[in-house]
């Protein structure tokens, strides 16, 4: 029992690692991997003496000389053993045809390969000796092995991965080998301040199940799983976390219990040390920056070619996907660097269904295998099988897609060239307006013990997507949530690029979260949708979110030195939300939605200043009344 019970955490785990979910390809036999290719497994030396466990997958026609295409995972690189194959290898599944030495290896810490784990190990430049080690040096010391070992292969090498292998992805061409000629982080993580723990010092109290996966060490190599998740005893994750109160009532799921001095103790020989991360680092301090490597993309890695690949509603690694991009565009050397941005959830161009939907929301069919045949399969084609050439890889700078018109655009930079900014201003009315009213205050009481829900469905997930594009109708008739929009649209009006919302602020408390939401209104008499719906819903006057974001308000000023609110003084927060590309078509409105408590996607600010939240009570709760000034505004940007 012991054994099945380790086998079906590790299947529901191993689901979150979008790189290792399974593809679904048309007319291919189950053995196709087994037929066509042979498999090998080796551990492959660091230059500190570490093991690293590797699975080569070579195609048994040797007749001709194949690039290396390596994936980096700390979710396990299995089946192991020599005669158990995957089902499907590779990005997709035309390349897994066409032909490429696959290779998965078990990051350092994880599975069955030696060494301590690291959750996002921090770079070190200018390394003095072998046993200054980090992920940089372990993709090198890994490749420099595969093109001195690995038969016909023709000493090119290209990496990929997505989400948490995307990160390793990133990392892999700073410092690169010069073997490595092209690399695809996809969805990566970048800064976990900012990404899937974390926004923008808000805790992502959606993700508190899963952070067993990401800070339980492991004493040796195995092929089971040694972690425990927690078993909530429910399937209403918003009741639980209600009942549950401050965030120090969950110490007792990973096992801590606080001592006299303010700090935590495991109480079990293992300890969960991102736990302890997380409660003893609630600012964006010097442990957060380190871990960052969106600094570090700037490194000189001329030599390979670089293509990021995100989804418009990434819930977890949005953040990451933008800003790994805009780093690398801003890399002195000038090396390749592509963006491909579709109407995905996390990982979704790496999964075809048919029909694409988010949620509720559908946008065409057949868009991944578009994305995998025609752009993914020609990036790596033409860096390690054909000429490498940068001006002649017959891609764009961006290719990205509508998700109003729900059509693919290509540009030459990104954000395109023929943008504008343009202010909307908040109104009394309720109304968006293009010129500042007289200043007022609109004020809500916002009640902790009926936060505002981030999705009207009522279940418990190990990360939540659908919200993304949820129907926002729910939110849009409480008493807590302001809402702004324009009059109907008389012509096309689409934005692309990021959005900042300057709100003017104040609350009889010392702390506040904020949130805002861009929301694109359908006509009520819109055609519906023929498939995806869920069937209390309509298409007519649908509120299709767009964009959302939060700004924990003592983060306002800096991340690092959180400031108290001064009760009742009118104060600035300004909230960058991230990219979008979206036509809000003609008969359409563009509603913006502002609210104080997102539950429980993140956590309930307490409302009044505490030094850490993690370690806040339940006195430090109180509800409090929030004014948003109309001399707020959010800045679009408008193509034109």
């Amino acid at each position: 029992m012991k054994k099945i019970t380790l086998y079906l955490i590790s299947f529901l785990i191993l689901s979150l690692s979008f790189s290792c979910k399974r593809l679904t390809f048309e007319n291919d036999p189950e053995t196709f991997v087994k037929d066509r290719y042979s498999k090998k497994e080796v551990a492959i030396t660091m230059r500190d003496g570490i093991k690293l466990h590797t699975t080569i997958y070579s195609p048994k026609n040797t007749s001709e000389k194949y690039p290396i295409l390596m994936h980096r995972t700390p979710y396990s690189s299995r089946p192991y053993g020599d005669d158990q194959f995957k089902k499907r290898i590779g990005p997709n599944e035309t390349m897994m045809k066409e032909g490429y030495i696959i290779v998965y290896q078990d990051v350092r810490g994880r599975w069955m390969s030696e060494g301590t784990y690291d959750n996002m190990r921090p770079y070190i430049p200018n390394k003095k000796d072998n046993s200054q080690i980090d992920e940089s040096s372990d993709t090198f010391d890994t490749i420099d092995w595969l093109v001195k070992n690995i038969p016909n292969n023709n000493g090119k090498v290209g990496t990929w991965g997505i989400s948490y292998p995307g990160f390793y992805t990133s990392y892999s061409t700073i410092d690169a080998h010069p073997a490595l000629k092209a690399a695809s982080p996809q969805a990566p993580i970048a800064d976990f301040f900012f990404d899937d723990f974390h926004h923008n010092g808000a805790f992502l109290l959606s993700y508190f199940k899963i952070i067993g996966l990401f800070g339980t060490p492991k004493d040796s190599p195995t092929d089971s799983a040694w972690f425990k998740l927690p078993d909530l005893g429910t399937k209403d994750q918003y009741q639980f976390f209600l009942d549950a109160g401050p965030l120090s009532n969950l110490n007792k799921y990973y096992e801590y219990k606080e001592v006299d001095n303010g700090s935590y103790l495991n109480q079990t020989s293992i300890k969960d040390f991102f736990w302890q991360e997380l409660i003893n680092h609630p600012n964006y301090d010097e442990l957060w920056q380190k871990k960052s490597i969106t600094g570090h993309l700037k490194a000189d890695s001329s030599h390979v070619a670089t293509m990021v690949v995100g989804g418009w509603y990434d819930a977890e690694d949005l953040y990451g996907t933008f800003e790994t991009y805009k780093n690398l565009e801003a890399n002195p050397s000038n090396s390749y660097n592509t963006m491909v941005i579709g109407p995905w959830d996390h990982g979704g161009w790496a999964r075809e269904k048919g029909k694409q939907l988010v949620g509720n929301m559908y946008f065409g069919d057949s868009i991944s295998t578009f994305y995998q045949k025609n752009i993914e399969t020609k990036f790596f084609h033409h860096f390690l099988k054909g000429s490498g050439d940068d001006d002649d890889s017959g891609l764009p700078e961006a290719y990205v897609f509508d998700t109003g018109k729900k059509e693919w655009k290509t540009y030459d930079e990104w954000p395109p060239k023929n943008i504008i900014k343009e202010t909307a201003y908040l109104s009394e009315s309720q109304r968006l307006t293009t010129k500042q009213a007289s200043i007022k205050a609109i004020k809500f009481i916002s009640d902790l013990k009926k936060p505002v829900p981030y999705s009207e469905d009522i279940k418990t997930v190990f990360t939540p997507r659908k919200y993304m594009t949820d129907d926002q109708r729910f939110a849009a008739r409480r008493p807590d949530v302001l809402v702004f929009e324009t009059p109907v649209l008389t012509e096309d009006y689409t934005l692309a690029g990021d959005i900042l919302a300057k709100l003017k602020v104040a609350t009889t408390g010392t702390d506040a979260d904020w949130i805002v939401k861009i929301i694109d209104v359908f006509p009520a008499d819109i055609e519906e949708q023929k498939a995806g719906m869920q069937d209390h819903l309509k298409l007519s006057n649908y509120h299709f979110m767009i964009r959302s974001e939060v700004m924990r308000g003592k983060f306002r000023n800096s991340f690092s030195h959180p400031e108290p609110f001064k009760p009742n003084k009118i104060t600035n927060v300004n909230i960058k939300l991230q990219d979008v590309y979206h036509t809000f078509k003609k008969g359409h409105k563009l509603q913006i939605q502002i609210q104080s408590t997102w539950f429980p996607l993140i956590d309930l600010n307490p409302q009044t200043f505490v030094p850490n939240i993690y370690k806040a009570k339940e006195r430090d709760f109180k509800t409090q009344t929030h004014s948003v000034f109309t001399s707020s505004s959010i800045e679009f940007t408008v193509l034109k």
